[in-house]
């Protein structure tokens, strides 16, 4: 039987609303027990997700734009593939040359080098 609590990893779901999916379908658990289900099995059902995630297309596109969070100006920087992927996600306060490229070289060790960007 596959338990309800990976979609909490799968599709970034809250215990809460894993509990209410479950009630619609009759099955009575508290948001507790959920949440004690992905804090003991959560780091497997993870790592299997990124497991079998699919390698990612050999031309990457790195961008990034300026966000506002709480009226104050971030960075965010994103690699995707070709096929339109995200492989990471870097947000930071301020525009930081040296962390951008700790960001291209952990995506690098990560995926390995792309073809061409």
């Amino acid at each position: 039987m596959v338990t309800p609590f990976w979609a909490c990893h799968r599709f970034a779901l809250s215990p809460r609303d894993v509990e209410d999916l479950l009630a619609e379908r009759g099955v009575t658990v508290s948001y507790e027990t959920i949440r004690d289900w992905v804090n003991r099995f959560g780091h497997q059902f993870a790592a299997k997700i990124r497991r079998d995630r699919s390698a990612p297309a050999d031309k990457w596109h790195l961008d990034e734009v300026v966000i506002r969070i709480k009226g104050r100006s971030h960075w965010l920087w994103w690699a995707a593939d070709a096929k339109g992927d995200v492989l990471e996600i870097l947000i930071q306060s301020r525009r930081n040359k040296a962390a951008a490229l700790r960001f291209l070289r952990k995506l690098m060790k990560r995926w390995a080098s792309p073809v061409s960007w």
